[in-house]
């Protein structure tokens, strides 16, 4: 009896697999559709209707709505990849050279990629490459530079004089003192950009790229991006780079200085693994995958821009505050202080809360093997 059940999920599983193939052949089609019309991969109406949808036929069939929005999920990020290999619409087919200076790192190279791939004329200049820098440039349409903070202004400076309708765009973490530079070099279109991912994402589809205005019209740039299916944002250099402190600066270095704790007070790292529960350890995943990277991207990240440390500071003044109740044994005060934030959060907490045990358990599916 058992292996009969067990002989039929092995079928119902195949027949599965037969219709995720079906799936993935008819987002191929969609991806050709979308590349000829110049339709963006990501259409959030779209699919926040069919995720309804689906959830609400979920639940008049007696299945769990949560168990079908993530499987559906996940062949949305799998169809997602299938349509990045079918590109995009070039919007500017008479744009000329894309030029990817430092296009042999990590985040330059899936930048030329996705060019490549949308149809536009791609060359990377590379620190090994630059005595072929002025015949790369002279017919550039689009010049990107993906290189190190602490070397970007050199690199702006070296540049030689480029065509007057170039647009040229940085990737950097900070973006007032970047547009400045570019500014100051080029008197043709400016660019500041920041995408909020690390080259390791499989598509660019629902990813956050954030864009500073310089100088002329980048419209089209915006839009190509938008076409990847990236979620552009428009900020102010000055409100980026604040804002950076909280999300970027403030965030690696309280991991780093957890790291450095944790190693100072040898802790056996598998135990405290074995003994955590799935949030804690994806906490301490957090944690430990900062240490899986490159130190000097995360040492520039904090130290591109004076105001990080008086973040940093800002925290650690809070830190003592709270130490010095916890010193006093005032749980009256820490409950106080908890609800000023609980309040601060507001819906947001709730919201959180759902998008974290969703998190969860996609992290328990995943170690279950």
């Amino acid at each position: 009896m058992l292996e009969d059940l067990r002989n039929r999920i092995d079928a119902v599983d195949k027949a599965l697999l037969d219709l995720l193939d079906q799936r993935l052949a008819l987002v191929r089609e969609v991806g050709e559709v979308k590349r000829e019309h110049g339709l963006p991969i990501y259409a959030p109406d779209r699919e926040a209707s069919m995720l309804a949808s689906r959830r609400e036929e979920a639940q008049k069939r007696g299945l769990s709505p949560d168990l079908i929005e993530d499987i559906l999920r996940r062949c949305m990020r799998e169809s997602y990849q299938q349509e990045v290999g079918a590109g995009s619409k070039c919007l500017r087919p008479d744009l000329g050279r894309v030029v990817v200076v430092g296009g042999r790192g990590r985040l330059g190279k899936r930048f030329a990629e996705y060019f490549t791939a949308s149809g536009y004329q791609v060359s990377v200049l590379d620190k090994d490459d630059w005595h072929q820098a002025t015949e790369l440039l002279a017919d550039a349409g689009l010049v990107i530079l993906s290189v190190p903070i602490n070397v970007t202004e050199a690199v702006i400076e070296a540049l030689p004089a480029l065509p007057a309708h170039c647009t040229l765009m940085d990737l950097t973490s900070i973006k007032e003192q970047p547009l400045g530079w570019m500014l100051a070099k080029h008197p043709g279109p400016v660019l500041g950009l920041h995408p909020m991912f690390g080259p390791d994402v499989s598509s660019f589809a629902k990813e956050v790229v954030l864009y500073c205005q310089g100088r002329g019209d980048n419209d089209w740039l915006i839009a190509q991006m938008g076409l990847w299916g990236a979620k552009l944002v428009a900020v102010d250099a000055a409100e980026h780079d604040a804002s950076m402190g909280f999300i970027q600066a403030l965030r690696h270095f309280n991991s780093f200085a957890y790291g450095l704790h944790l190693k100072a007070s040898g802790a056996d790292l598998n135990k405290l693994l074995t003994m955590s529960s799935p949030i804690y350890r994806l906490e301490l995943a957090m944690v430990g995958r900062l240490f899986a990277q490159d130190p000097s991207l995360y040492a520039d990240i904090i130290l591109s821009n004076s105001q990080h440390l008086g973040v940093i500071k800002g925290f650690r003044e809070q830190l003592d505050q709270v130490i010095a109740l916890l010193e006093a044994n005032d749980k009256a005060g820490f409950i106080e202080r908890f609800e000023e934030v609980a309040s601060y959060f507001g819906p947001l907490a709730s919201d959180f809360m759902h998008e974290s045990q969703l998190l969860l358990a996609k992290s328990k599916d995943s170690r279950s093997g």
